[in-house]
């Protein structure tokens, strides 16, 4: 069923907690593709019900990003989580869920920020107030619909790694479960994002796994230094390629790695075509 207010998910959920039964939410911003799909099909298995949010939220956007052509396909997001066995998509207003007349800014505004530590690296430092936005909103999803589990990719690495430490730190009663990144036969990680390219772009954004395969191989073959490894990846970049970071990374606490380990994930970031493209790779 597609709901829009959050009176309505909280009178389902208080039903189903009544039956005792298991809930899983798997938070969106819409455009689902099979990296969606494959969330809701691990929280469908393994929870007797499962909520589906959809929600462009407007506080993890910064100023210049892609907020108003961001896609909104609620009709499409629907059939896949009807078709997939979702039990309520949750699609509500950015009035619904931060109220009338409020200026989204944290002057004005409650939000759950993150530690600095965590903020201050890779996607946020140039994207600052992201993952305050991330967190704030996915705290509010977390008490309206109650989960017992909560699903998310790890193409997001840093959210995820984020959103685990606020779950720990604010004592919130649920598990969160870690999804592998999905990808096109190509070897591209699926994004609501990779609309936008051309097919030449798309052929382009291949460099981003080529990169973290080739470290990932080198690393198997011994080579431990993180200087050394970061070098093998110019070989693969051209001038339709913007390098925003290449950086290893603790998998735990995102500390930076000068020698790489077990407990190293290798993230990567640049631009194709002026759309963002993230990627990473645990080694």
């Amino acid at each position: 069923m597609l709901l829009h207010t959050i009176a309505e998910v909280r009178e389902q959920i208080k039903n189903w907690k009544k039956e005792g039964l298991t809930i899983g939410l798997v938070p969106t911003m819409g455009a689902l593709h099979n990296g969606h799909k494959s969330l809701i099909e691990k929280s469908v298995a393994k929870c007797d019900r499962t909520v589906v949010s959809v929600f462009v939220n407007p506080i993890q956007f910064c100023p210049g990003e892609d907020l108003d052509k961001y896609p909104r396909t609620i009709e499409a997001d629907e059939a896949l989580c009807t078709e997939a066995g979702v039990d309520i998509v949750f699609a509500p207003s950015p009035k619904e869920m931060y109220g009338e007349g409020h200026i989204l800014s944290n002057d004005f505004l409650t939000y759950v920020i993150p530690p600095y530590f965590y903020t201050d690296k890779l996607c946020g430092k140039s994207r600052v107030g992201h993952f305050d936005g991330v967190c704030t909103v996915v705290n509010k999803l977390f008490n309206i619909v109650q989960p017992d589990f909560a699903f998310f990719g790890k193409k997001d690495m840093q959210q995820l790694i984020i959103l685990k430490k606020m779950v720990k730190d604010l004592n919130i009663p649920l598990e969160i479960i870690p999804c592998p990144i999905v990808r096109e036969e190509s070897g591209l990680a699926l994004s609501s994002r990779n609309k936008y390219l051309s097919e030449k772009g798309k052929e382009e954004a291949l460099v981003l796994s080529r990169i973290l395969l080739n470290i990932k191989m080198c690393y198997n073959k011994g080579i431990k230094d993180v200087k050394a490894l970061s070098e093998t990846a110019y070989k693969f970049l051209n001038e339709n390629h913007a390098l925003e970071y290449l950086e290893f990374r603790d998998k735990d606490n995102l500390e930076e790695k000068e020698i790489a380990d077990s407990n190293t994930v290798v993230f990567i970031a640049l631009r194709v075509e002026n759309v963002r493209l993230i990627d990473n790779i645990e080694l």
